[in-house]
């Protein structure tokens, strides 16, 4: 008996051994195996999950770390921690996770999406807003600049009697911040009264001061507003402030930070700017960066184009603006913004000159220039795929879909067609992703998005019957497709 007793000692402790977490740079290193048990007994566990191979992985691991080791330092009781989802290859599925990176928050187990920042700092007032109290409670001068002294942004309200506006508001905004100030030294210190709130922040003007009355839409306006600078240069820190925003018009300048002439440009777009402050986002994009050519290849900027602005709406559709003048004055500029404002402009669609040869395979090349003439001819049915050349579900599809075009070749009233959307947008043709098929019905072109099976029996089919007839996909057979940029769209709202 004794001896079975033993036994099964020695195999707990060699289950646990088994499952013992691995530390990794204060980020504790998770396992399939270890994962339940690590997350159940720890109250509060933020994981990433990643793949080595992803490039915004790799941006965030250091300060993924700097955020673990900062919350370690501090005796806090929250813990970091990863997941290699190409090795662990069971807790991706189960928890949702569709690109990389994913970061989850973990409450007592139960999961929900991490909403906050990529930086350290802005990791840690994330967890810090969500585990503890929404305002950080300063009780003398020194408490107030030790709150100030690491943080980009903050917010500081001073009252002798908190409103429950102000609470409120901290705990919604998760990204910033916030504090209350109810000493009279410490009110005195900064210039305040009783009932002001003041936006500290290190950069433009140093700081703005709340007016008006308390409402939680008028202060989360003005936090939002005035969290930003003036001109935001994008990059990996700054893509979900700039792109999550409340301001869904911006001014991008496409310029090479390393030009001659680039403090002169970046003067002028600065001086523009801040005639716009809070209605128009007047972002920075260093066309030198590699990081950014994404970018550049969604707006259709070659270097030659190198600098100049476009305006982006970020609600609905995604409009593109183009400047009427080449000129990068402190007064084109702003006459490029009023104009918008007033309607005067049309969206600028990016079109390739027709190619000679458009039409001399079995599939169809379209570009923007000639996409109406063919894709709305009202005698043929035409079906469409929007593809980019780097989509690896594109290459997938490529030789099923010459099949199709090979198939339809002799047919007077069908179109096989392509087109390269990195190169060419179409008015009310939406891409969100690739391959995109949509498919023109002949007589008023009804227009049908086909979201079936791609082989080519099922896309004859839905061809063959007027785009009435979509074959299912099997939930085995489904993957994700490739969103607009894996890069352009996600790099200009994460990695757009």
């Amino acid at each position: 008996m004794k001896y079975l007793a033993l036994c099964f000692i020695a195999l707990a402790c060699a289950v646990h051994a088994a499952v013992e977490v691995e530390i990794e740079e204060d980020v504790a290193v998770l396992t399939d195996a270890a994962f339940a048990d690590y997350v159940a007994e720890n109250e509060f566990v933020l994981v990433e999950f990643y793949a080595p191979w992803c490039g915004h992985c790799k941006s965030l691991a250091p300060q993924y770390s700097i955020a673990a080791k900062t919350l370690k330092d501090s005796g806090s009781s929250i813990k970091l921690a990863k997941v290699d989802a190409t090795v662990e290859t069971q807790l991706p599925g189960k928890y949702g996770v569709r690109g990389y990176p994913t970061l989850k928050f973990f409450r007592s187990g139960k999961d929900s999406e991490y909403a906050g920042g990529r930086t350290g700092p802005e990791i840690v007032a994330w967890l810090n807003k969500k585990t503890g109290p929404p305002a950080a409670t300063i009780a003398s001068v020194e408490d107030a600049e030790a709150f100030l002294a690491d943080k980009e942004v903050a917010v500081i309200g001073f009252f002798k009697d908190v409103p429950q506006t102000f609470l409120d508001v901290a705990v919604n905004i998760d990204d910033i911040p916030f504090a209350i100030v109810s000493d009279d030294a410490v009110i005195s210190n900064y210039e305040a009264k009783d009932g002001s709130i003041i936006l500290f922040k290190k950069f433009d003007e140093g700081k703005n001061v709340f007016e008006g009355e308390l409402t939680s839409e008028d202060l989360t306006s003005f936090v939002r507003k005035n969290s930003l600078s003036v001109v935001t240069e994008f990059g990996e820190e700054t893509a979900s402030k700039i792109f999550g925003g409340e301001i869904k018009i911006h001014n991008l300048l496409f310029v090479k930070k390393d030009s001659d002439d680039f403090k002169t440009i970046y003067d002028q777009f600065y001086a523009a700017a801040t005639t716009f402050k809070g209605e128009v986002l007047f972002v920075l994009i260093d066309a030198a960066a590699e990081s950014n050519s994404r970018i550049l290849e969604y707006f259709g900027l070659g270097d030659e184009e190198v600098p100049t602005v476009r305006l982006i709406t970020l609600d609905g559709d995604m409009k593109k603006y183009k400047p009427t003048v080449p000129e990068l004055t402190t007064e084109s500029l702003s006459q490029f913004v009023i104009d918008f404002k007033d309607g005067k402009l049309k969206p600028h669609l990016m079109s390739e000159s027709v190619p000679e040869d458009w039409n001399a395979n079995p599939v169809t090349i379209l570009v923007g220039e000639n996409f109406a003439e063919v894709a709305l001819d009202p005698t043929k049915d035409v079906l469409v795929e929007f593809y980019a050349p780097w989509c690896g579900h594109c290459k997938q599809l490529a030789p099923i879909y010459e099949e199709l075009g090979e198939h339809f070749k002799e047919r007077e009233d069908v179109v096989i067609a392509k087109v390269d959307s990195t190169k060419n947008e179409v008015e009310d043709a939406v891409v969100r992703s690739f391959p995109t098929l949509k498919f023109w019905k002949k007589g008023e072109n009804e227009m049908v998005d086909y979201s079936g099976d791609r082989t080519l029996e099922a896309m004859i089919q839905f061809v063959e019957s007027g785009g009435e007839i979509i074959a299912e996909v099997d939930d085995e057979d489904m993957e994700e497709d490739e969103e607009m940029d894996e890069g352009a769209e996600d790099q200009a709202k994460d990695e757009l």
